[in-house]
């Protein structure tokens, strides 16, 4: 239950940073989502060996964690539950690629471990830069500039209503596991004999109090588009934003490569 009261904490402290009166916040999301989407494509483009070359590439997230006043602790915090999948993605490289390619002493790197490295690193990158970008915009934020990019509707709206959402599951959940712990006090955590009866419980409620949200949906309106409240205008600045870090990134990937050589 600690858990649970914890991850609903954490979904919360998210939305309230996307409300804050910063200037990073008040960039319009299109410029945001675009420069983080070029990111990620110029993190993605790198060679698997090319760790040397990615090392730059941390001026993004640490200019955009300066901006928007969020710690490294904090980013790493709110990722961590995701690192250990990027972690198991690359771990068997060292194992599948032993070709030496250089040696760090008397240490030989082989092709599966500098490949390895360059996998978590690129993973990290694109992790933070995607918690930013929904700690400097909101879900909504995200949601309006995919739909300004003709993203289909219906898509949209699962993404949004997944993401809105989650916390009631989430509290419903909470409610079922508080529940059992009163009924059976003293017991750590969940007798695996009752889990199929307990997700039932959860299952039911949930289709139950889905049903009563759509009603409250219809009834405010609701005909299968989301719309914006106070929807932004895209201004000089914007795109002042993005052209300024595409120039960046390009310098990065391309500038810097050529003053090596």
């Amino acid at each position: 239950m600690a858990n649970i009261k914890d991850a609903l904490f954490e979904v919360h402290e998210l939305e309230e940073l996307a409300l804050r009166e910063l200037e990073i916040n008040r960039v319009h999301p299109l410029a945001k989502l675009l420069t983080t989407i070029s990111y990620m494509i110029l993190v993605v483009s790198y060679h698997k060996y090319d760790i040397w070359g990615l090392l730059p590439l941390f001026i993004y997230p640490m200019v955009l964690m300066k901006l928007s006043e969020i710690s490294l602790k904090v980013c790493f915090r709110k990722i961590r539950g995701i690192l250990p999948l990027i972690l198991f993605i690359g771990l068997f490289n060292p194992f599948l690629d032993r070709e030496v390619l250089f040696m760090a002493g008397k240490i030989p790197i082989t092709g599966g471990i500098l490949s390895f490295l360059t996998l978590f690193l690129k993973g990290v990158y694109c992790l933070v830069a995607s918690f930013l970008l929904i700690a400097t915009t909101g879900i909504e934020g995200v949601c309006y500039s995919l739909r300004l990019l003709k993203l289909p509707g219906i898509l949209v709206n699962q993404i949004l209503l997944t993401y809105r959402y989650i916390t009631v599951l989430m509290k419903e959940a909470n409610a079922v596991y508080q529940a059992y712990s009163l009924r059976a006090p003293g017991e750590k955590g969940v007798k695996y004999k009752i889990w199929g009866s307990l997700l039932g419980q959860l299952f039911l409620r949930s289709i139950d109090r889905a049903g009563n949200l759509y009603e409250s949906m219809l009834l405010r309106g609701f005909e299968g588009e989301y719309y914006l409240t106070g929807k932004p205008k895209a201004e000089s600045k914007a795109y002042a934003y993005f052209l300024l870090w595409a120039g960046i990134f390009l310098i990065l990937r391309v500038g810097i490569r050529y003053l090596i050589k």
